[in-house]
């Protein structure tokens, strides 16, 4: 599982010849990316609204801690291009993965024009611990598929700083803690990847 638009897409296009045969064939596509190039005008003019699905992740809102941990665009092309294929028209998300309080400026994320958001709290595991330092990871005290998760109430207070879009859900490995956002804050309950098309086939069927 890796990003489908890595800077090696430039060269051998396998991302766009593999958009093209899925409208070709009519299939939906879920596209999660740390890259700008989603937005970019060679590929916008073969993103099908109505099959295209797009979620652009964001770690930190500083450009700079941002690259620390990920050797991808910079957070605020990264914005940019969700704003870009919101205004156009398209099912795109903001999503904040892993979402750590730490290193987000909430009035950034606030300001983002787009209706969606999906948030999935930091599993931290041996690795994760020496890869972000400066983390205090005292308080992630829930074990559960060999990691440490933050505890329910500490991960509601958090979510309680994301305000003004129209459709937040959580993505949630914890067995409890998934069942309370499932039932109490996901926009669509029945898929917490929030796909525009499976809410409207729901809708239908019901």
């Amino acid at each position: 599982m890796t990003d489908c638009f890595q800077v090696f897409e430039n060269a051998y296009r396998v991302t766009y010849k593999t958009i093209q045969l899925l409208n070709k064939r009519r299939i939906h596509y879920l596209i999660v990316t740390k890259s700008d190039m989603v937005a970019s005008d060679k590929y916008l003019e073969i993103l099908d609204k109505d099959l295209a699905h797009i979620q652009i992740s964001i770690t930190s809102t500083d450009d700079k801690i941002a690259f620390q941990y990920e050797k991808a665009p910079e957070t605020s092309r990264r914005i940019a291009a969700i704003e870009k294929l919101y205004k156009l028209g398209y099912d795109v998300q903001l999503r904040l993965s892993p979402f750590i309080c730490e290193l987000i400026d909430f009035d950034v994320i606030n300001s983002i024009k787009c209706d969606k958001v999906l948030v999935e709290f930091l599993r931290v595991n041996t690795f994760i611990k020496r890869w972000f330092e400066q983390i205090d990871f005292s308080q992630y005290t829930v074990k559960q598929s060999n990691y440490l998760h933050l505890p329910l109430e500490i991960k509601k207070e958090q979510l309680n700083k994301i305000k003004g879009f129209k459709e937040l859900t959580v993505c949630e490995d914890v067995t409890e803690h998934y069942e309370y956002w499932r039932n109490n804050v996901n926009f669509n309950r029945d898929d917490c990847c929030n796909l525009s098309y499976l809410e409207r086939e729901i809708r239908k069927v019901a």
